[in-house]
C-alpha cells in the first residue's frame, strides 16, 4: 500500500521530521531544537540547516519569504543532545530581510547559515529547458523501499533513474510521504533538509564509486563542508520534484556538485550547490 496516495495523512518519518522543524524559543532570536534524535554517528547535516533556516524565519516579521541560503557545516552534530540556534538580524529592509544563524551544541558552534527573504516581486522569466520530459515520469520508475534507505530518507519517497538524465551523475524523482502543511517556510525547510541527500554521493560517483548511492569500492572519509541553494518560485515538497545532480570537479580532497529540482510541469524550482569532503582514508599501521 502506498502511504502518500491514500489521503490517510503523513508518514510517521516525515511527522517525525516536521516535529524536529517546530523549534522552542528561549529568548526573542534565541531557539533550542530540545530532542535532535536517537541513533548513531553525527547528525544529517540536512536537518540542521533546516532547523537553521526555520529558526531565522521565525524572526523575519515582514511578508518576505526565503529566496536563498549559504551555510557551512563545521563540526558534526551529535544525537542525544539539543542545539541552540542563534539568529542575528543583519538586516530588515522593504525588499529584502537577511539573517544570520549559528547553530551551537555543547558549547561549539557545529553550522553557520546566511539566510535571505525576499518580499513578492513581478518580474521578468526566462525559461531555460531542463530534463523534465526527456527522462521517464514518477510512475514509471520503481519505488525504494524506505527500510533499505539510511534514516535520513525515509520521510521522502523516491525514485531512482538508472540511467541518470543526460550528462548528469545523478538523477531521482523525490517528494514528502504525505501532506505537509500549508506554510511556505516549511515547505523551504524540507526543501533544505532534502537536497543534502546526494550531492555527496553525486561526487563520489565521479571518482569511480560504485551503487546507487556511490558507496561502493572507495575507502573515503566524505562529509558536507558548505551547501548554497536559491529558490527560484515557490514549490510543495509533498508534490513531485527531479533532483538533478552534476558532479563538476573534484581536487585537493574537495568535490562540487551543482543540483537542481524541478516540477513535473518542467519549471526550475530550486538551484543547488555542494562542496564536499572527499579524503582517502591511509591505512593504519
Amino acid at each position: 500500500m502506498d502511504d502518500i496516495d491514500d489521503g490517510s495523512g503523513p508518514h510517521p518519518d516525515i511527522s517525525l521530521l516536521i516535529e524536529r522543524l517546530t523549534l522552542e524559543r528561549i529568548d526573542r532570536d534565541i531557539f533550542r531544537s530540545p530532542h535532535p534524535g536517537d541513533g548513531e554517528g553525527r547528525l544529517f547535516g540536512g536537518q540542521v540547516a533546516a532547523q537553521a533556516l526555520r529558526a531565522a524565519a521565525t524572526t523575519v516579521e515582514a511578508a518576505h519569504e526565503v529566496n536563498s541560503l549559504h551555510c557551512y557545516f563545521m563540526r558534526p552534530g551529535r544525537f542525544g543532545s539539543p542545539v541552540t540556534f542563534l539568529v542575528d538580524r543583519i538586516r530588515d529592509g522593504s525588499s529584502f530581510s537577511t539573517r544570520r544563524v549559528v547553530a551551537v551544541q555543547e558549547g561549539e558552534a557545529i553550522l553557520n547559515l546566511d539566510a535571505s527573504f525576499h518580499a513578492e516581486e513581478e518580474g521578468d522569466e526566462v525559461v531555460v529547458p531542463g530534463p523534465v520530459g526527456r527522462v521517464p515520469a514518477p510512475d514509471e520508475v520503481e519505488r525504494e523501499d524506505p527500510e533499505d534507505q539510511p534514516t535520513q530518507r525515509r520521510p521522502f519517497d523516491r525514485r531512482e533513474l538508472d540511467p541518470p538524465a543526460d550528462g548528469s551523475t545523478r538523477t531521482f524523482w523525490i517528494r514528502a510521504r504525505g501532506d505537509l502543511p500549508e506554510d511556505p517556510v516549511v515547505h523551504a525547510c524540507v526543501l533544505t533538509y532534502l537536497s543534502d541527500s546526494g550531492p555527496v554521493s553525486a561526487a563520489r560517483r565521479s571518482l569511480g564509486g560504485g551503487g546507487r548511492w556511490g558507496w561502493e569500492g572507495l575507502d573515503l572519509m566524505t562529509a558536507s563542508l558548505d551547501h548554497t541553494m536559491w529558490f527560484h518560485r515557490p514549490v510543495r515538497a509533498d508534490q513531485w520534484l527531479l533532483y538533478d545532480l552534476r558532479a563538476v570537479g573534484v581536487g585537493r580532497a574537495r568535490g562540487l556538485t551543482h543540483g537542481s529540482l524541478w516540477t513535473t510541469s518542467g519549471d526550475l524550482a530550486v538551484s543547488v550547490a555542494q562542496e564536499s569532503l572527499l579524503r582517502r582514508r591511509r591505512p593504519r599501521g
